[in-house]
């Protein structure tokens, strides 16, 4: 399977920028386990920058100077397509203490750290963007880390609004969760929401990146699906052993594969600084210096980022719901030239 991952969020930059690179990645993981416990060759991947829409892959492997000079243009079909919508967390507890102290983190005092005031204005201001744009309208399903402040963000950026007509649904957050002082967020004409483990931020040492039972979060996260954490427990993260960033970078690519064996075309997915920044630098090595600093640059609490992903092998691509076969009726349509 081969994917390609092209970077979409307006910019400025010139299209003569454009360069690209590739992937090859093995047969589709058959579950979450799997995903965890393999660690494949890495290979290059291909990330460009574009402005919207999203159809464009490169056409030839020219240099960047060459592309600088000649300009550089390609096409991929949109239904071999998904569209990515990256957000890091609001300000945690955690964000607070370590940047007085960075041997904050090793305190259990931040265990699942949670969002402060602040961050949920920051959620409130995210919120209000993605309404206005329109996004909120587009996205078929939201994939969140499953800790605290992540779920926290995820539900009060995507979410429906607090309870205020009576309607009978589960909340996607109970109110008062994490003692945020906010009221319940409803489910109602929300996406769905799942959380995946693959997304968490690097494993072990600090505790603030460490998640609790999923028999506790149920509770408080009613209408999120924990079905694909196959553990109650945090059996992943560790006291003794961090992380390395390489294999945060591999698990990332992991991620990536596993999101084409989801149907959904368009997913906000809600993460960790060091995850995000880690995935997204195996990206953009070929590119243009500028589209590579903009890509990779370390991303700040409740950033959005738009990325589209392409798969270049067809697998776990669906069929166009836009393209029409024509001749519709049957006529002479021999070509004039």
């Amino acid at each position: 399977m081969s994917i390609t991952i092209i970077y979409s969020t307006p910019t400025t930059a010139s299209s003569s920028a454009l360069n690209s690179s590739f992937v090859s990645l093995p047969t589709p993981l058959t579950s979450i386990s799997k995903l965890l416990s393999s660690s494949p060759p890495h290979r290059p991947f291909r990330l460009r920058t574009t402005l919207p829409p999203p159809i464009l892959c490169s056409s030839s492997s020219r240099s960047v100077s060459d592309m600088d000079a000649t300009g550089g243009q390609s096409l991929y079909p949109l239904h071999r397509t998904k569209t990515l919508h990256l957000v890091r967390h609001a300000q945690g507890i955690h964000n607070v203490e370590g940047e007085k102290d960075h041997d904050a983190y090793l305190s259990y005092d931040l265990f699942d750290a949670n969002i402060t005031p602040l961050g949920w204005k920051q959620v409130d201001n995210l919120r209000k963007h993605v309404h206005a744009c329109g996004l909120s309208k587009r996205i078929d399903l939201v994939v969140v880390s499953p800790l605290l402040r992540t779920m926290q963000t995820a539900v009060g950026v995507f979410g429906g609004e607090a309870y205020t007509n009576g309607i009978n649904v589960p909340p996607l957050m109970v109110a008062n969760t994490g003692k945020s002082g906010r009221p319940a967020i409803s489910s109602l004409y929300s996406p769905p929401f799942v959380a995946v483990e693959l997304c968490r931020e690097h494993l072990g040492v600090h505790p603030c990146d460490k998640r609790q039972s999923i028999t506790e979060y149920r509770p408080l996260f009613p209408a999120v699906d924990f079905s694909l954490i196959e553990n109650d427990d945090d059996i992943l993260w560790t006291p003794d052993i961090r992380e390395r960033n390489e294999d945060v970078a591999a698990r990332g690519q992991k991620f990536l594969k596993w999101l084409w064996t989801r149907k959904e075309k368009e997913i906000a997915i809600v993460s960790h600084s060091g995850f995000l920044f880690h995935t997204l630098s195996a990206f953009g090595n070929d590119c243009h210096p500028s589209v590579k600093s903009e890509i990779c640059t370390n991303f700040a609490n409740c950033e959005l980022r738009s990325v589209v992903i392409i798969d270049r092998s067809m697998i776990g691509s669906d069929s166009s719901t836009t393209n029409y076969p024509g001749k519709i009726p049957s006529g002479p349509d021999l070509p004039s030239d």
